[in-house]
This record gives structure tokens, C-alpha cells and sequence, in this order.
């Protein structure tokens, strides 16, 4: 008899549904540093995704999605590292939206998401090394890679009628891996880079700097850089100085601080930045104002890789890394039915019942490779002290 009751509870207890859980995302972005004036957006992308999900009750059986944010700096490893290990150890966060910046990436990457078996979705590390660093299946990102990044910009270049360029970049591994890429792209297509110089951030003083770009001319000036440091400093001296009037600015140059910073002398500059005109897009942008943030770059990126680790946290049925690292290019591809913002919840229900979802999301997302978007940009221009789209790649 004592048996029967024994098996008779067994059963009951397995026939009940697992708890809801509190899940906790970091969402690990440079708030101080070079790149401090776009994290606030980038997070406000992320944060968006979870509380879109946490509203629904969909995600494993009703469970919660609580943000918690640390301070990856951008540009020092050990306080990235250090912001890293508070996430997983102390708030025991389930994974990581982030980091922000390459080296940061990097750094907690292989300090602590490879010792923790911690996933990390990066919306915005774009270094070209990244591709193939060792990442035991635990890293993915939602922003193309450099390597990419710099054929655009070759192409950009070209269509300007640019024959040559003198080129600067901030002197880390962000910086050197898209410098390489545009020069060896530009190259590639004919043009000439006249110079291609490191610059270190936080310098009161870049005369030195711009005197040896000057010399090495060119039709205009290649800033790879960061927009609150360094890259800001570097435009600002070649203006003091007369030495080039047209600027050419990828991802990390492209933000509303900079022109409000630089003023008119930088109209007439243009550049690109990863971005969609697609449909996903719109509707990220209308729900990210409806929420009372804005568009900025790479908000729609942590959108989606919020998105895509509570996703593949469904799809596993767990809300465990090393579960989850299993499913997230499948949510992210075909087959499926196609998941766009403000649909998470419906995603999530089709996930719950057996189906497939191939995720859009705010930037198209296609990961390709070892788990990388496969890349879409947007070419923009500065005008009347503001930054204009003029088209997309």
C-alpha cells in the first residue's frame, strides 16, 4: 500500500508544471567611457524585449524578466571583467546582453562567460577577431562584423568619388580590425589610403595626430573612433587647423552628440552605421517612443539579442545557458514562422506548442557562421546639424 502511494505522489509531482521564474538578463553596456552617450538607448532596446515578455506571462510558464544593468566602460578590460562577474555571481543573471564594445566583449568573454557557461548576445561588438574567437557555442551577436562593415564603407567611398583617404582609428581592437577591413576593401577597389594612424582616447591635445594625417593628405578624412572621445578630438583639430573639412564616420562615429558638439563645420561629412528600412524596423522604432525612449544606434540590435536568448530560453525549455546556447540560431533562422517586434508573446506561444519561429525582429536578423548577423547598413549624411538617412545597404 505504501508503495502505491508512493508511485501515486511520484506521478502527481511530475504531471505539475514548472514554476514561474524571476530570470535576470544583464545587460552589460559602456554607461561610462568613450561610447557613454549611446548605451542608455542600446539598454533602453534591450530592456524593451524584456519587458515585452514579462507583460505577456508567456515565457516559461509566466516566469519574469528582470534587466539588471553593469558598466562595461568600453575601454578597460579588468572593469568590464569586474562588472561581469557581479552579473553572474552575485545577481545570477541567466545570460548577457552584451557587452557593448569589442575589447569588453572579449575580456568577459574569456574571463567569465567561458568559465560560468554564461551565454552573451552582443547587439554592437563588431571587431572582425570575434568571428572566430573560442566561445564553446556561448557567443552570438545581432551587429555584422567589421570585416563587413569596411566593404561598405569601401563602397560608400567609391560612389563619393573619393580617390584616396588618409585614415585614423582608435587604437584598440575595434579600431584596428575595421581599419584593416577598409583599407584592404578600399584598396581592393582601386583607392588609396594615404596613412592609417592610431589614436589613443582621452588626449586634451591631438595636433600631433592630425599634423601627420595632413601630411599624408587625401580627398577626406577616414575617423574609425569613438564620438565622446578621441575621434571627437580628432575631427575638432582638423578643423582647428585647417587640414581636412570632410569626414568620413562608421558605426562608432554615428550618434546626435556629435554634431551637437562639432556644429556646421561638420555638414557635408557622411558615413554608415548598421541599420534596416524594414518593416521590423518601423515597428521598433514606434514602440521604443511609445515607451518614451528613442531610436539610436544599435537599440534595435539589443532589441533583438534580448529577444533571441528569451526566445531560445522557450525553445529549450529552460532558462539555462547551457541549454539555451542550443537553440538560438534556430529561433533566429528558417524555417518558421516570421517573429517581428511587439510579437514576442506570439513567438513565444508557438514555441510553447512545438512549433518553429524564424525571428526578423527590429534589424532582419539572419545569423550566419558561428552565430553573427549577416549584415545590413544604413548611409547616412550630416545636414543642418543633424544626422540624415540616405539609404541603405
Amino acid at each position: 500500500m505504501k508503495r502505491m502511494f508512493a508511485v501515486l505522489a511520484a506521478t502527481t509531482m511530475l504531471a505539475l508544471p514548472a514554476k514561474a521564474e524571476d530570470i535576470k538578463l544583464g545587460v552589460l553596456m559602456g554607461f561610462t567611457g568613450p561610447l557613454e552617450s549611446l548605451a542608455p538607448d542600446i539598454a533602453a532596446g534591450a530592456e524593451l524585449a524584456m519587458k515585452e515578455v514579462s507583460d505577456s506571462g508567456a515565457l516559461l510558464n509566466g516566469s519574469k524578466v528582470t534587466p539588471v544593468r553593469g558598466d562595461s566602460t568600453c575601454v578597460d578590460a579588468g572593469a568590464a571583467t569586474a562588472a561581469a562577474e557581479r552579473l553572474v555571481t552575485s545577481d545570477k543573471v541567466n545570460a548577457i546582453v552584451g557587452a557593448m564594445c569589442s575589447g569588453a566583449t572579449t575580456a568577459v568573454l574569456q574571463n567569465v562567460a567561458l568559465a560560468n557557461g554564461v551565454v552573451m548576445i552582443s547587439p554592437s561588438a563588431t571587431s572582425p577577431a570575434l568571428s572566430s574567437v573560442e566561445d564553446n557555442g556561448l557567443f552570438f551577436r545581432t551587429a555584422p562584423s567589421d570585416a563587413r562593415q569596411g566593404e561598405i564603407l569601401a563602397d560608400i567611398l567609391s560612389d563619393h568619388g573619393v580617390k584616396s583617404a588618409a585614415l585614423t582609428y582608435t587604437n584598440n581592437d575595434y579600431g584596428k580590425g575595421l581599419a584593416d577591413a577598409i583599407k584592404s576593401s578600399f584598396e581592393a577597389k582601386g583607392g588609396k589610403i594615404t596613412i592609417s594612424a592610431p589614436h589613443d582616447d582621452g588626449k586634451g591635445d591631438y595636433s600631433a595626430e592630425v599634423g601627420a594625417l595632413a601630411s599624408a593628405g587625401g580627398d577626406v578624412l577616414v575617423v574609425v573612433g569613438y564620438l565622446d572621445q578621441g575621434g571627437k578630438g580628432i575631427i575638432q583639430g582638423a578643423l582647428d587647423a585647417g587640414a581636412f573639412d570632410t569626414f568620413v564616420l562608421p558605426d562608432g562615429m554615428i550618434g546626435d552628440s556629435l554634431p551637437a558638439a562639432i556644429g556646421p563645420a561638420l555638414d557635408g561629412s557622411y558615413g554608415e552605421r548598421p541599420g534596416t528600412d524594414s518593416n521590423g524596423a518601423e515597428l521598433y522604432a514606434k514602440a521604443i517612443e511609445a515607451a518614451g525612449g528613442k531610436v539610436g544606434p544599435y537599440g534595435a540590435e539589443a532589441y533583438d539579442a534580448a529577444a533571441l536568448i528569451m526566445l531560445a530560453m522557450q525553445a529549450a525549455g529552460s532558462s539555462d545557458s547551457a541549454k539555451l546556447k542550443e537553440k538560438v540560431m534556430d529561433v533566429a533562422n528558417a524555417p518558421g514562422e516570421k517573429i517581428l517586434p511587439g510579437e514576442l508573446a506570439k513567438g513565444l506561444k508557438i514555441l510553447a506548442d512545438g512549433g518553429d519561429i524564424d525571428y526578423v525582429g527590429a534589424s532582419d536578423v539572419e545569423l550566419i557562421g558561428g552565430g553573427e548577423s549577416a549584415g545590413k547598413f544604413r548611409e547616412i549624411k550630416i545636414e543642418g546639424g543633424k544626422i540624415v538617412t540616405v539609404g541603405y545597404r
